[in-house]
């Protein structure tokens, strides 16, 4: 029987089929050092709750999402084109719908 439980807004989440996020290198090493106000947790409720994505040149997917815990600031989160494996966050300031 999978594991069900209920997200932030009230709907069914199975946490046996949710993603296991990873991160390369330069976000652990280049990322955090840069913007050690970063927390990884913001990265992943942006990619799971974004208010756009887009897929760049490269196949890397760069999702957008508030981040309320950060003065409801709009953070840019980049992915690897797996879209598990967070590669670059940052707060967009030029962020347009």
């Amino acid at each position: 029987m999978a594991a069900l439980c209920f997200g932030s807004m009230g709907t069914q989440v199975d946490n046996e089929n949710m993603p296991d996020y990873k991160y390369t290198a330069y976000f652990e090493n280049e990322v955090l050092r840069k913007r050690p106000y970063i927390k990884r947790e913001w990265c992943v409720k942006v990619i799971e709750n974004p208010i756009r994505v887009e897929v760049q040149g490269d196949a890397r997917v760069r999702f957008w999402g508030e981040v309320a815990e950060f003065g409801n600031r709009m953070f840019r989160v980049v992915t690897l084109a797996d879209r598990v494996t967070i590669h670059n966050a940052f707060p967009d300031r030029g962020f347009k719908l």
